[in-house]
């Protein structure tokens, strides 16, 4: 006997669709996240190297490239984002 399988649409926010609290402000957070490791990755920059030029120390960048949100507001990640677009010419 096979059993059938439930799918549900999403809603287009994973963090809505899972019911956490402030799910606009969490995907808004893990966009710019996602850009940020991905100029750092397409930059070879080390993790010391991307934390001297965000002004935080390597256990952040590693929590940051991890796609811990927790920690870092949306002010601050769109610093963090200008700073690296700014050390790459706006590759992103």
């Amino acid at each position: 006997m096979t059993e059938e399988i439930k799918v549900i649409h999403s809603s287009g926010n994973v963090f809505s669709d899972l019911g956490l609290a402030n799910p606009d402000e969490l995907l808004v957070k893990a966009e710019l996240v996602r850009k940020i490791s991905k100029i750092i990755t397409q930059q070879n920059m080390t993790q010391l190297e991307a934390a001297q030029l965000l002004g935080i120390d390597q256990p952040k960048i590693s929590a940051l490239m991890k796609g811990k949100l927790s920690g870092f507001s949306t002010e601050r990640l769109f610093r963090f984002l200008n700073a690296v677009l700014l050390r790459c010419g706006n590759c992103g």
